[in-house]
């Protein structure tokens, strides 16, 4: 099912939700809270359910800061924005990590387009 993010909603709960290389994007569009985006992931999910999200990683510490600058987002903060929402962390994975990565530029400068330095975090609706 693919729909706006800023109205998701699902006729039925759902197993998955995934977004990839798009979480960053969420801080740019006026009026989107992310609070409620993720309470809305949270609430489309089944018990149990998963919330998968794949992005560019920004320098550790730096919060949101490039999220429009450079399309990155620092792990962190997108681990308490879901987690606030009652998700549980299940874990990470290091698969698309990218060490020569400087994080200092646009993902979609010439030096590093298609080996940014992503990181993909996985959580879980706990179930009652």
């Amino acid at each position: 099912m693919v729909q706006p993010f800023a109205q998701l909603k699902a006729p039925e709960p759902v197993d998955l939700v995934w977004t990839s290389q798009n979480y960053h994007d969420f801080h740019n569009f006026p009026g989107l809270d992310l609070a409620v985006f993720n309470q809305s992931v949270f609430d489309a999910l089944k018990p149990g359910g998963t919330y998968l999200i794949l992005d560019h990683a920004a320098e550790p510490g730096s919060g949101v800061r490039d999220t429009a600058t450079l399309h990155r987002i620092d792990q962190e903060t997108v681990t308490k924005e879901v987690l606030a929402a009652g998700f549980v962390f299940v874990g990470s994975s290091d698969l698309l990590h990218q060490a020569d990565d400087p994080h200092a530029v646009k993902v979609f400068d010439p030096s590093v387009r298609g080996k940014t330095d992503q990181f993909i975090l996985k959580f879980r609706k706990p179930k009652p």
